[in-house]
């Protein structure tokens, strides 16, 4: 009997340090990480001296993610997709649960393999996609276009990109106005500079929501006058926008980026390549020209980097959103106003922390497992000595 009960409560125990361990990884750890995050309060006006007038709590509540790389068909083994697209899947719905963001912008590489899926594999890829990150109608998801989801410059066509946007149901280069707020979506992607059709299409469609952009200022300056050169025009908020976009503006190398999400300090220093790791020099300046943009959101790095363009144009590269690409994922929480901002990064469980907890638990069922061994083979010790000592006294 009593090695009866010690089995079964051995048992129990070894139950239930396994669905701890579980439940933990799986579930629980996503809550308080993300419940330690909160929404930035605005006070000053960035890139001015005005104090914003708005209160904090009419400002557009944004959630900025990147570089998701949904596993594909040829390149991802079943169980990456399974533990990627689980670990993505908790951290969003938990984040949306607990700071209900009024819009999530995702800026690009939403699928790793985009670029070469069948259109069989694009709808499973997609199908996948909608069920991780679905939201209520309380919240909007604007995606945006990533060199993964359509191919580098000389892989992109007009199939591919048509068929990303009619899955997002909207323009990959447009405007977004929301409370007042013009953030910008640029298809980076076609910013090579050489003329092709897709390129000429998209900067085609950028000068005109530049000179959109432009008239709503010179309309709100001029008491509504506005100017002949400006008829016609789509009349936006008058406020410059929040640029966001794929590829990152023109630098040397994330030499200059500090913090925990940084690339690690033997990448730090690599030379980047124009049209391939950053924008060019020329589209940069062109967007910056065009725009001037209070603020530059922009991933396909994986890491975090704050930069200052031409002493006025911050950048902030978002890291990956997949724990395939960083031990630490991350996005950023912005409140946005017409004329301030304010942003906050908040970091999810580290890999190395479930890992952690899976190891902490094994060890603890195989101490517990090797003393219910010793335990046992001490008590049939004991009971055989037992038994020979009655033997011997008859």
């Amino acid at each position: 009997m009593p090695r009866f009960s010690a089995r079964w409560m051995v048992a129990v125990v070894l139950i239930l340090v396994v669905s701890g361990a579980f439940f933990f990884c799986e579930y629980l750890i996503y809550f308080p990480t993300i419940f330690k995050c909160s929404w930035p309060k605005i006070s000053h006006a960035r890139g001015g001296e005005d104090i914003d007038s708005r209160p904090t709590d009419t400002a557009v509540r944004a959630m900025v993610l990147s570089d998701t790389h949904l596993l594909g068909a040829v390149g991802g083994h079943w169980f990456d997709k399974l533990r990627r697209e689980w670990q993505m899947e908790r951290a969003f719905q938990t984040a949306l649960w607990l700071l209900k963001p009024e819009i999530v912008f995702i800026l690009g590489d939403i699928f790793d393999e985009g670029k070469w899926s069948s259109q069989k594999h694009w709808e499973d890829d997609v199908r996948r996609f909608h069920r991780m990150f679905r939201h209520s109608t309380d919240t909007e998801l604007v995606v945006l276009v990533g060199n993964h989801d359509i191919g580098f410059h000389y892989e992109m066509d007009w199939f591919k990109l048509q068929r990303f946007e009619k899955v997002f149901n909207a323009s990959s280069t447009r405007i977004v106005t929301k409370n007042g707020v013009n953030f910008l979506l640029v298809n980076s992607v076609a910013l090579h500079g050489d003329g092709c059709p897709i390129c000429q299409s998209v900067e085609k469609e950028l000068i005109k929501l530049s000179r959109d952009l432009n008239c709503s200022l010179q309309n709100s300056q001029s008491g509504g006058g506005g100017t002949d050169s400006c008829e016609g025009s789509q009349l936006y908020p008058p406020t410059p926008p929040i640029m966001l976009q794929h590829y990152p503006l023109y630098r040397v190398s994330d030499a200059g980026c500090t913090g925990q999400d940084a690339a690690p300090p033997e990448e730090r220093h690599l030379l980047f390549r124009e049209k391939y790791d950053v924008l060019s020099k020329e589209a940069s300046q062109r967007l910056l020209q065009w725009f001037k943009p209070r603020l530059i959101l922009s991933g396909h790095t994986h890491s975090g980097c704050e930069v200052l363009h031409d002493n006025k144009y911050p950048e902030i590269s978002v890291p990956s959103f997949s724990w395939r690409n960083r031990n630490n994922p991350s996005f950023i929480l912005a409140s946005v106003s017409p004329s301030s901002y304010a942003l906050s990064k908040c970091f999810l469980p580290e890999e190395s922390t479930v890992i952690g907890v899976y190891c902490s638990a094994g060890a603890c069922l195989l101490l517990l497992f090797l003393a219910h061994c010793l335990w046992m083979k001490g008590l049939l010790q004991c009971l055989s000595l037992c038994l020979l000592g009655k033997h011997k006294s008859l």
